[in-house]
């Protein structure tokens, strides 16, 4: 779960875009105010807030985002739940405040607004609001048992990891089955691999390198592995047809439709990289 929250001054305008009803906004939450709609609300909130004129950005508005996964189960009154919670940790009880959800998109989210002056005329301090407010929404989340931040980038980066594992195998795979002997035929192995290979071209209608698309991610081959560079890519194809060859077919590419010829550095790295090699094991060393 997400929270943000900031100090405003357009507070009518605020809470009327929390009562959209094209968003199928509702209320969840509603403490000390009895108004019917957004001026009625506004206006009590103005009562208050005038005993205290210094104070300008004298509304809190506050966003707290469920994970999608969550926000599917919760009902409007775990939403409520939530908001009392939430205010708690903020230490923001007995204050005016209101608070819609919106579910016009799969990600359900709530509005809430409260009154930053409370009933004796003093303003909450607002430093550090956006970052107490991740804090407070965590730590609501840990005790209603929901996703925090942290274990919502926990799993996306684990299931990362375990996806890169996954396309470097079948790229490692591909070069031991296929043995392809140029960059065309490379793509048309990983495509028959599950793999689709997305080459990078320049505005000079040059290779750079690769992306690649699986399992609904699409990763640079750095991203992967430093073997799935372009020009790493290239230093194994070369092997498999000779680098004076392989350089000499590489200068004029099919991808994507168009013709297209490795970048210079590319070019340098596999024919430097091969060509010592080669030398090395030719001489025995």
């Amino acid at each position: 779960m997400i929270g943000k929250g900031k100090a405003i001054s357009h507070t009518s305008a605020s809470i009327a875009y929390g009562w959209n009803q094209e968003k199928n906004a509702e209320i969840v939450f509603k403490q000390h105010l009895v108004g019917e709609n957004p001026n009625e609300i506004t206006k009590e909130f103005e009562l208050v807030q005038a005993q205290n004129y210094h104070c300008k950005n004298n509304t809190f508005s506050f966003v707290i985002s469920p994970t999608i996964e969550d926000g599917r189960k919760l009902k409007n009154k775990d939403l409520n739940t939530i908001c009392k919670k939430f205010m708690d940790e903020l230490n923001l009880k007995e204050r005016q405040a209101i608070a819609f959800v919106h579910r016009d998109k799969c990600h359900v989210h709530i509005h809430l607004y409260v009154n930053r002056i409370d009933f004796k005329g003093v303003a909450f301090k607002d430093r550090l609001i956006g970052v107490r407010s991740q804090r407070a929404a965590e730590a609501v989340a840990e005790k209603m048992q929901l996703k925090t931040v942290r274990q919502v980038q926990f799993e996306k980066e684990f299931n990362l990891k375990e996806l890169r594992q996954e396309v470097q195998r079948r790229h490692n795979l591909t070069l031991k089955q296929f043995k392809p002997k140029s960059f065309e035929q490379y793509i048309d192995a990983m495509a028959r691999n599950g793999i689709k290979v997305i080459p990078s071209i320049n505005k000079a209608n040059k290779l750079q390198g690769f992306r690649f698309e699986y399992n609904g991610q699409n990763l640079k081959g750095s991203e992967i592995h430093r073997t799935m560079t372009g020009s790493n890519i290239g230093k194994e194809l070369a092997q498999n047809t000779g680098v004076e060859k392989f350089i000499k077919q590489s200068r004029n590419l099919n991808l994507m439709g168009k013709t297209v010829e490795m970048s210079t550095n590319m070019l340098l790295s596999i024919a430097k990289t091969t060509i010592k090699k080669t030398i090395t094991q030719g001489i025995g060393y």
